[in-house]
């Protein structure tokens, strides 16, 4: 799992679509392809409180000219934009999110972390500038394509690209398109970066200096210097370089005596989240010490006479001493606690929308100015006695700050899985200096953020591991649970891989760093989950919808609500004894009015779906199982078919060959060498397994060397061919020897059929056209295969089994698991088209697979599934990542997608039925036949609750267990080492 699982890559070209939403308003102009590479950006967006402000913020960007997308995501208050740089910039796109009343900034790290791979490619046949410059114009011509340097003089390119739109088999096809001869050199060599704090930097001649010390150093690819902050910027490769050798050079830089070290690492939005929840319960808290006494002198001190007394005293004609105090009291609540309110409601009318802080402004100002105006009238009247209510507008402010310091203390908990993985990074770690035969000449204590390509870390026992790496000494047992999900200790030796920020369990761990900083699997999963809580499930749509024209319906609503009332008390439509003694008709309807406007709450519908999806996500990583977003989460829960590739799905994936028959007169290291010099081009497991048999033939020699293999051809699904010793070598399934008309003996068929009657791979090997030997490799179902097949049966999945490998064996190991239906020696395009068959006749289909030859079923699926252990391309082609490669997980995956949008529909349907049936009855619907009035405040507290209840509800999420048959696979010593 491990060592592919450390090139994962989170997002790619083939999952944009789930992460940005193509765009929909008429305004949109089209772009030809091939208009200008397009870019992303990532800006912080501070000031949405609900769905219709994430609208209004996507719907500003996507008007601007050269937008190709945009993802707003209000619970982190981030905004991602697809964009062409020739025909907009990050700062139009800022300065649009701030004309609709936000604040933005950019973040320059999301841009800058990813953006840039680069691969080195030998380029065979370059002889002059001619050929160099024909290179150049022809690959950068490709879409993605950002820098290229050729030399003449290595025959080599260098290719800066990005790595979500393309990858470097693109660039090698190009190259032979025009008659060159590539051949790869080094990919995936991502440009790093890292920011340090320099003490004594100042602006000017130091600046200079520390740039042209560092420009020195191999393998610097930009710097960046901000002398305010006293902060450097360094983009590297780091391969070539590192954070501790730029800190050596700053420190011996010229005369100055500068200090260097790591920049503390930016927790701006656990900052931004904490600074909320203060403010929040610092205006709910000021708001309370008005509210109170407000209250108490409305509802309570006029049933004690003393005090009540000392309250009607009157002040000037009708007014009295309570209502002073009152208006005195809820005056600063209504216009310095209540200010966020209409500043929002501002903000949301000058750009033609409308949200809940609307409501809140149009509901407390109604009360508000209607108890001024009740008050002064009573001052200036010596017969008029009106009731106020002020009481009213502090309460209904007080409750909703309460309700949205809650809210935000909630939705500050969905996030909980990325916090916990980020802290799995030890602050420090253990650098070993060794001398040549491996002896430690120093240890030294340093940050875990210096630790720079091939350093040696040493792991005491209880330690975390400090960096993704091998062991290059000593043995002990990983804890791995926190990554992986896998419950149990795994035992590590030489050689064996480890991953930054699991817990060594016993003995002493020497480990050489092979990824470190953002290349890092702890990285990489956390930066799939994020923009797997920032993709939109499509079910979101519908909230959205709703959300455009909720609140100016909810106004109509209202105004409707107290017209009806008043009119009706006009017209003596309701007998007097209805109005409550304090009352008259016009304040009954008032505060119906009231009422049915401030109960109703747009921001639960926003929450019902991000918040299940952000908490299902972080759940499902903490179980081993890596969900790309909502669009997969959604489709998981609807599917009724999966298709099982055979090798490394329901097999180990770990084939060796068990017997060998030779059909003509060889030795058997001669006939072992010549496949094995062939197979060994080839990364299939299969062949793998061939070379490591050949090794075991030849074990007199530790490190065995093979003849030169040429022409050597790949043929996906069927096997390979090459020529070593000018003898022509074919080596595949039956399909592939028929196909090349070679005939096979009678005595072949034979063994052929007995090797496939025993659930076994038959290899045929021809030389020279003659069929002369044939493998027999088996490869062991997984533990659990049958166990999980009989399980999905169960939850009414129908599994299919499909394999390039011959009939014979596909049979034999679909009837050990129980799958009835199977098909066999399908090409990679093959198992596509079968995917798209099933989707046809009306079924939902997950694909699960490990191999290249898997991609595309992986991307025609529905569903994705890929497993971790399997190929780069067939994990960044599939929309779920199972890390622990275990078959139990499929079923995780789909009962935690199910748990989920049953969760989801639980927040509509509250969410929904809560405004249904609490708008009615805020409005007095029940007020005639039962006598039920709610008042304003109350109405209030049921709207805050309503957003609160919805994201408590996600968070139950986090209860999340899985299906009990699995645990009875555990029980009953079921499990995948």
């Amino acid at each position: 799992m491990a060592t592919k699982f450390l090139a994962l890559t989170c997002l790619r070209g083939e999952n944009r679509g789930d992460l940005l939403a193509r765009p929909h308003y008429p305004s949109m102009p089209k772009y030809p392809k091939g208009v200008a590479v397009d870019v992303k950006a990532m800006f912080s967006v501070t000031g949405m409180t609900c769905s219709a402000c994430a609208g209004s913020v996507e719907k500003a960007i996507k008007r601007l000219p050269g937008i190709l997308g945009a993802v707003v995501d209000v619970l982190n208050n981030r905004a991602q934009v697809l964009f062409y740089p020739t025909l907009v910039n990050e700062e139009t796109i800022r300065e649009a999110i701030e004309d609709v009343g936000f604040q933005a900034k950019l973040i320059e790290d999301v841009i800058n972390e990813r953006s840039s791979q680069v691969c080195r490619i030998q380029i065979n046949g370059i002889s002059c500038t001619s050929c160099c410059c024909t290179a150049k114009i022809v690959l950068q011509a490709i879409h993605g394509v950002q820098r290229i340097q050729v030399a003449l003089e290595t025959e080599e390119a260098e290719v800066y690209y990005d790595p979500k739109i393309l990858n470097y088999n693109h660039l090698l096809e190009a190259m032979e398109d025009i008659g060159f001869q590539t051949m790869l050199i080094s990919a995936g060599e991502d440009v790093s970066k890292i920011d340090l704090k320099v003490d004594g930097l100042e602006a000017g001649n130091s600046m200079q200096i520390i740039e042209n010390s560092l420009q020195t150093l191999p393998g610097v690819q930009a710097i960046e210097i901000d002398p305010e902050l006293d902060k450097i910027s360094i983009s590297f490769k780091p391969s070539m370089t590192g954070p501790r050798k730029f800190i050596k050079a700053i420190e011996s830089a010229g005369s100055e005596n500068f200090k260097a070290l790591v920049y503390p690492q930016g927790k701006e939005k656990e900052t931004h989240r904490e600074d909320e929840i203060k403010k929040y319960r610092s205006t709910f808290l000021w708001s309370l010490v008005f509210t109170i006494p407000v209250f108490l002198i409305s509802m309570v001190f006029m049933y004690i006479p003393i005090i009540n007394s000392q309250l009607d005293t009157k002040v000037v004609n009708r007014l009295n001493v309570g209502e002073v105090l009152k208006w005195m009291l809820s005056t600063p609540v209504q216009f310095i606690i209540g200010r966020r309110f209409y500043t929002g409601s501002y903000k949301a009318l000058r750009r033609g929308s409308a949200n809940m802080d609307v409501l809140i402004a149009l509901g407390t100002n109604a009360a508000y100015f209607y108890s001024v105006y009740s008050v002064l009238r009573a001052a200036g009247s010596p017969d008029f006695e009106g009731t106020d209510f002020f009481e009213t507008s502090s309460m209904l402010i007080s409750i909703i700050l309460l309700g949205k310091y809650l809210e935000v203390m909630a939705k500050g908990k969905t996030s909980d899985a990325i916090a916990k993985l980020m802290d799995l990074e030890p602050e420090t770690a253990i650098l070993l200096t060794l001398d040549d035969h491996g002896n430690i000449l120093s240890e030294e204590e340093i940050d875990s953020r210096l630790i720079q390509k091939n350093d040696v870390i040493k792991i005491l026992p209880g330690a975390k591991v400090a960096s993704d790496g091998l062991v290059i000494w000593g043995t002990s047992h990983v804890n791995e649970s926190m990554i992986t999900g896998e419950a149990r200790p795994v035992t590590k030796g030489v050689d064996d891989p480890v991953i930054g920020g699991t817990i060594n369990e016993n003995g002493v761990l020497r480990v050489k760093a092979t990824r470190v900083g953002s290349d890092s699997a702890l990285s990489q999963i956390v930066r799939l989950i994020e923009s797997a809580q920032l993709a939109k499930a499509p079910v979101q749509k519908f909230a959205d919808s709703i959300s455009r024209y909720f609140v100016p319906l909810v106004i109509i609503l209202s105004f409707s609500t107290w017209l009806a009332w008043f009119l009706a008390g006009v017209f003596h439509g309701y007998p007097e004894s209805w109005i409550p003694h304090s009352m008259d008709s016009f304040q009954l309807a008032l505060q119906f009015g009231i009422s049915a406007m401030v109960i109703a709450c747009p921001c639960a519908l926003g929450l019902a779906t991000p918040t299940a999806v952000m908490v299902g996500t972080g759940v499902g990583a903490s179980q081993g199982v890596l969900i790309k977003g909502g669009q997969a989460l959604e489709s998981a829960h609807k599917v009724n078919c999966i298709i099982f590739d055979k090798t490394g799905t329901l097999t180990i994936g770990k084939p060796v060959v068990v017997k060998t028959t030779l059909l003509k007169s060889m030795v058997l290291q001669d006939f072992y060498e010549l496949i094995a010099a062939t197979e060994m081009n080839s990364e299939h497991p299969l062949a793998k397994a061939i070379v490591e048999y050949a090794k075991k033939i030849r074990e007199d020699e530790e490190d065995p060397v093979w003849p030169e293999a040429r022409a050597f051809e790949s043929i996906t699904g069927y096997g390979v061919k090459a020529t070593i010793r000018n003898r022509e070598i074919i080596i595949g399934n039956k399909s592939l020897i028929l196909d090349q008309n070679i005939a096979i003996p009678v005595d072949g068929e034979l063994m052929l059929a007995e090797t496939e009657a025993m659930a076994q791979t038959g290899i045929l090997v021809s030389i020279d056209r003659e069929v002369t030997g044939i493998l027999a490799i088996s490869d062991p179902l997984k533990p659990s295969a049958r166990e999980v097949i009989s399980i999905l049966k169960s939850m009414k999945v129908r599994n299919i089994m499909v394999t390039g490998d011959n009939w014979g064996t596909a049979n034999s190991i679909a009837k050990e698991v129980g799958i009835e239906t199977v098909i066999a020696e399908a090409k990679p395009e093959e198992k596509a088209e079968k995917v798209k068959e099933l989707q046809a006749t009306g079924f939902t289909v997950a694909m699960v697979g490990d191999g290249v030859n898997d991609s595309p079923a992986l991307v025609a699926a529905d569903v994705g599934i890929a497993i971790g252990a399997g190929t780069d391309i067939a994990i960044e082609a599939a929309d779920i990542v199972l890390m622990r490669s275990s078959l139990e997980d499929v079923i995780t995956a789909i009962d935690l997608s199910r748990k989920t949008f049953s969760r989801i529909r639980l927040n509509y349907i509250w969410a929904l039925g809560y405004n249904i049936i609490g708008i009615p009855v805020a409005a007095g619907v029940l007020f005639p036949g039962t006598g039920l009035r709610l008042p304003p405040w109350a109405a209030g507290a049921a709207m805050a609750a309503s957003s609160v209840s919805v994201v408590l509800c996600s968070l139950l999420l986090k209860n999340y267990r899985r299906p009990e048959k699995l645990e009875n696979l555990s029980i009953h010593g079921i499990k995948i080492e």
